[in-house]
């Protein structure tokens, strides 16, 4: 007798629901899934410092050494720079703005060694004013992308590409016409070409404009540690000169800066005017997107992670069990002589405990979301703003995440029969990659089912950052969906593998 599929679905509900275990084994996943995220989030003490918006309502990083006077209406700006050079600190700061407060200070993280981050920046910029956040475009060169025409800390364009030294300098202008902005370099300083054309609407008549240098952490001098190392440039600029109608003719020194973020200032002064046409600058910072890992080692995600990671333990024993308790207690027999078609016996149970992880997830996770975000946030976290879109995803992400789980732990329950090795099997596939490989974000992360993580992550990337993506900082080398797609096909390939088995051997 071939019973129908729904008839199927409904005998494996009743199944579950009448082991009062298992259901209060759900249960448990559940809410141990919303306290683990709320403790993760709880103990998390780290008072951030206020963070610049810009004009985009974008949380940025706003921090750099600026030269600058008043200019009144249109004008242009124009400056040589003929070297561009760097140090770091002898070793990667410890998490949090206090080791880059003691480098900035001269304190012991402040054993520089030569090298110069990527994303290094000196140039010539103009905006409305010196506070943090503020609308800008500028034009600049750079430690290793060449010289960049920026504007509003999330547009680029490219120049010339190249280093700069004694032998390649770059000349930089820039002019202002009302709101629009226009960006040029030269090799020579004859031949011109135009970068690109901002328009920086609001502008008033009386802006700032000068010369600036600023040098981000570097992630990657870090060493593969997950943490930056401060990092401090240094730029030599001659044939300045600017036009217009400049009030005061007189350029002032400016160490562009918040509560959390120190400029480095070495032993000498940060800016030294060698003639009224040639300044030498020294700055730290950077004027660039803000991402979740230059931030805080805390992140909103990170608490949801610890959570599933635990919950998905819950989700691996419960569906193993279910699906190997018929097997230990001689019980398989009944259903597949009510049942000859496996396949459909196969595809029940894991529908059933699939069905169940997914709405257990999905609902400790809006759960958690909540409770998480007003912890971190009472604690004085910054916390990046997260879309409806992004919520949701991750809400019903998750769900699909454990679901998926559930039924590949009902496969694998199916194939080797004993709760023990099919626990264990699951362990190892579902959660150990993520262990060996979070740290570097390697292989492990891209090809296992662990890759399904990235279905949780939120934080913003930019391409003008270089920055530890990786797992602990909440970023994952796979796209969200791809990464849930990984688990997909695992899956499948598990239900297939467990119905061929199904199917060759004796029940």
């Amino acid at each position: 007798m071939n019973a129908r599929f729904t008839d199927l679905l409904r005998a494996e509900w009743t199944k579950f629901r009448t082991v009062r275990a298992w259901m209060i084994a759900l249960c448990a996943a559940a809410v141990v899934f919303v306290v683990l995220s709320f403790l993760s989030a709880f103990e998390s003490h780290y008072a951030e410092p206020s963070v610049p918006t810009g004009p985009g309502g974008e949380a940025v990083s706003d921090t750099y050494m600026f030269v600058h006077q008043a200019l009144a209406g249109d004008g242009t700006l124009t400056a040589r720079v003929t070297t561009l050079a760097g140090a770091y600190a002898a070793a990667p700061s410890n998490t949090g703005p206090s080791a880059f407060g003691a480098f900035a200070k001269g304190g012991p993280s402040a054993q520089l060694r030569p090298g110069l981050a990527p994303w290094a920046k000196a140039g010539i910029i103009i905006e409305p004013d010196t506070r943090q956040g503020t609308a800008y475009a500028a034009v600049m060169v750079t430690g290793s992308h060449g010289v960049q025409m920026q504007y509003d800390y999330t547009h680029d364009s490219q120049g010339l590409g190249g280093s700069v030294g004694p032998s390649s300098p770059r000349w930089l202008r820039i002019t202002r016409a009302g709101d629009v902005i226009t960006g040029f370099d030269s090799a020579d300083g004859r031949h011109w070409a135009e970068i690109g054309i901002a328009r920086v609407p609001g502008l008033p008549r009386t802006v700032q404009i000068g010369l600036f240098v600023t040098s981000p952490e570097d992630f990657a001098a870090g060493g593969g540690s997950g943490n930056g190392t401060p990092s401090v440039a240094t730029a030599s600029f001659d044939q300045i000169s600017a036009h217009g109608d400049l009030p005061r003719r007189s350029w002032i020194p400016d160490a562009i800066t918040g509560s959390g973020y120190y400029p480095y200032q070495p032993p000498a002064r940060a800016w030294q005017e060698r003639s009224p046409t040639a300044f030498t600058i020294s700055g730290s910072g950077d004027i660039a997107p803000l991402v979740g890992d230059i931030l805080s080692p805390q992140w909103a995600g990170a608490s949801i992670v610890n959570g599933t990671i635990v919950a998905l333990l819950f989700v691996i024993v419960l569906a193993t069990v279910f699906a190997t308790a018929e097997y230990r207690r001689g019980l398989i027999r009944s259903t597949f002589t009510a049942s000859p078609r496996r396949g459909r016996v196969l595809a029940a149970k894991a529908v059933v405990a699939g069905s169940l992880a997914f709405v257990a997830a999905a609902i400790a996770t809006a759960i958690a979301e909540v409770v998480t975000r007003h912890v971190l946030a009472a604690n004085g976290s910054y916390l990046f703003p997260q879309s409806w879109p992004d919520l949701v995803r991750a809400i019903i992400g998750t769900g699909l995440f454990l679901g998926l789980a559930a039924a590949l732990a009902v496969a694998l329950g199916m194939m080797l029969r004993r709760s023990a090795l099919a626990i264990a099997a699951g362990i190892v596939l579902l959660v150990l990659p993520g262990i060996i490989g979070s740290e570097s974000g390697n292989w492990l992360m891209r090809f296992t089912p662990t890759a399904a993580f990235a279905i949780q992550a939120t934080l913003p990337r930019s391409s003008l950052v270089t920055s530890a993506y990786t797992p602990p900082n909440g970023y994952f080398p796979v796209s969200s969906w791809a990464g849930l797609a990984v688990l997909a096909a695992y899956t499948a390939v598990a239900l297939a593998a467990a119905l061929c088995v199904l199917r060759r051997r004796d029940a």
